[in-house]
């Protein structure tokens, strides 16, 4: 199965988790989604991940994160698409929701928040937004 869009497909696997009240969701592998996911544990938004393997399709197994019994995770969604990249510098990035969310930064450096990204003073693609 192909898809034309790995990173929103994760992004919607973590999402519809969250929705169901899952404790963990399964993503197929690559390195960009799990540097995406591990992005999102250090924030702490996700509990954590692991690399696994179904059927011999290596996986990662992310764990989600609940408070109270809601969701941490507000609003995920995806910024920049394969139709339409979103490019920034590091002075142009935006707060998210008042400064209480960040997006996450696609950047030479690898993968880090806009705040992360700012601290550095550079710029990169915005990957998505969560909140």
């Amino acid at each position: 199965m192909s898809f034309q869009d790995p990173i929103s497909d994760c992004l919607t696997r973590i999402r519809n988790g969250l929705m169901r009240g899952k404790n963990n969701v399964l993503v197929p592998y690559s390195k960009l989604k799990h540097d995406l996911v591990s992005v999102l544990i250090s924030e702490g938004y996700l509990k954590s991940c692991k690399k696994t393997s179904l059927e011999d399709k290596p996986m990662i197994d992310v764990e989600l994160k609940y408070y109270d019994n809601a969701p941490v995770i507000k609003e995920l969604k995806r910024i920049s698409k394969p139709s339409l990249r979103k490019y920034s510098s590091a002075s142009d990035f935006d707060l998210v929701k008042g400064g209480l969310g960040a997006y996450i930064i696609s950047t030479n450096q690898g993968l880090m928040t806009d705040k992360d990204a700012k601290a550095k003073n550079i710029g990169g693609e915005i990957l998505c937004e969560v909140f």
